[in-house]
């Protein structure tokens, strides 16, 4: 089936008759940090005063094991702080509830127990790499799991609401996508090959009902839903299986659909209000500009940002490579304005505060470093843990970093919250 064809076969298909609760609105505080990138779903914090420096015995205000394993970040929302993990031993994936203040475990409940899927994982993979998403009423969270990807939503005690499968899934290095949060809905992505056909979905944040769902090309993918507010409209943007695509959040239909991205991204997307940016590793590698009406590829480079998504401030968009160097781009033309090694191996996102980014490598170094456009400008490097894989959290003059510690070849995970 050619390209045409294809997408004349696969519209957004509405399953019922559909109405949102009458108030929809997260509730969320100005001090949380909700979801998947945070607040404003781009890697950007509210600027606040945060420390600068950090190890193991310095401005450590709790340390929590985590039981398992996971990539997915901690979020936080009122007194919580919640995480995915998984447990490879007892096939076991889960969510993790802490105290805010004391990073006392509050609960962990258990959401998939066995059948969990092996073949085609790749070693810098888990069975938990998705960051879990908040409305301040339930915890939201995708797993791959019997042959599937499933949706599971939790009350704030830790007790399953609803689970919904999505999508039959066939494991090609592993799955990272995100829920998000929008309105009434959670959305829900899960790009697939083999057996399985991929789709982005709408559900119901109230009944996990699929309100909603788009069938995607049969190509491996890893990208979160990202919703992008441009001229009074919200866009979701859904990037990779060779195609950019624009969809109303709330339908799904589609507002524009282009070929601007590679085959496998993993990266979440950024706007700059005139564009979004698409980047990615296989077959290629690329940075691209799309242009937000859909009208074609602004500027297009050949960059490796397969893993850390990107940051836009004031003009210019900031990344840090696979191979750990820190760059810096005009974000209507793609003309570089520096560049800088910084040193290792990155898989997590970088996140800006104010105009400081952090970024930290596999191997648990973090880089502050200053969002100027005229020259990289270092600050601080903070070790703490032997790996890291998992993007930082900030919020509340507080850092979240979940760590890897190895003692005598055994390894173990912790939460630290820095303050």
């Amino acid at each position: 089936m050619n390209r045409r064809d294809f997408l004349a076969a696969a519209p957004a298909v509405a399953l019922a008759p559909y109405l949102p609760a009458a108030d929809a609105k997260p509730n969320i505080g100005p001090n949380d940090w909700p979801w998947w990138r945070g607040p404003t779903r781009d890697g950007v914090a509210p600027a606040q005063k945060f420390p600068q420096q950090w190890t193991a015995l310095k401005n450590i205000v709790w340390e929590a094991p985590v039981p398992g394993r996971g990539h997915g970040s901690a979020i936080v929302v009122g007194d919580r702080v919640l995480l995915a993990t998984a447990d490879e031993k007892s096939e076991t994936q889960g969510v993790l509830c802490l105290d805010r203040k004391t990073g006392k475990e509050l609960w962990h409940t258990p959401v998939h127990k066995g059948k969990f899927i092996k073949a085609g994982l790749n070693g810098k993979s888990t069975h938990a790499s998705a960051t879990p998403a908040c409305d301040g009423e339930k915890v939201y969270i995708n797993f791959p799991n019997d042959g599937a990807i499933r949706a599971t939503a939790l009350d704030l005690n830790g007790k399953q609401v609803w689970q919904t499968k999505v999508a039959d899934y066939t494991l090609h290095q592993g799955y990272g996508s995100s829920p998000a949060v929008y309105g009434p809905l959670l959305l829900v992505t899960a790009d697939t090959k083999g057996d399985g056909q991929g789709r982005v979905a709408g559900l119901d944040r109230a009944t996990g009902r699929i309100v909603w769902e788009r069938k995607r090309p049969k190509l491996p993918n890893y990208c979160s839903p990202i919703v992008v507010p441009v001229g009074g409209k919200d866009q979701l943007i859904v990037i990779g299986c060779n195609l950019v695509t624009s969809l109303d959040p709330l339908t799904g239909k589609e507002n524009w659909e282009l070929k601007g991205a590679t085959e496998e991204c993993v990266t979440s997307t950024v706007t700059d209000g005139k564009h979004v940016f698409t980047s990615g590793g296989y077959p290629r590698n690329h940075v691209a500009a799309v242009k937000l009406d859909g009208s074609g590829i602004a500027w297009d480079i050949k960059t490796r940002v397969y893993v850390p998504s990107m940051l836009y401030r004031d003009g210019y968009l900031y990344a840090v490579t696979d191979d750990g160097i820190a760059m810096c781009w005009k974000s209507d033309t793609g003309a570089e304005q520096w560049n800088a090694r910084l040193g290792g191996t990155f898989t997590a996102s970088p996140v800006l505060v104010g105009d400081t980014v952090l970024a930290t490598n596999e191997s648990g170094k973090t880089f502050l470093f200053k969002a100027n456009p005229k020259e990289y400008h270092a600050l601080e490097e903070n070790q703490l843990g032997n790996d890291t894989f998992a993007t930082p959290t900030v919020c509340d003059g507080r850092v979240y970093i979940r760590a890897g510690l190895r003692d005598k070849g055994a390894r173990t995970e912790k939460l630290f919250c820095i303050g």
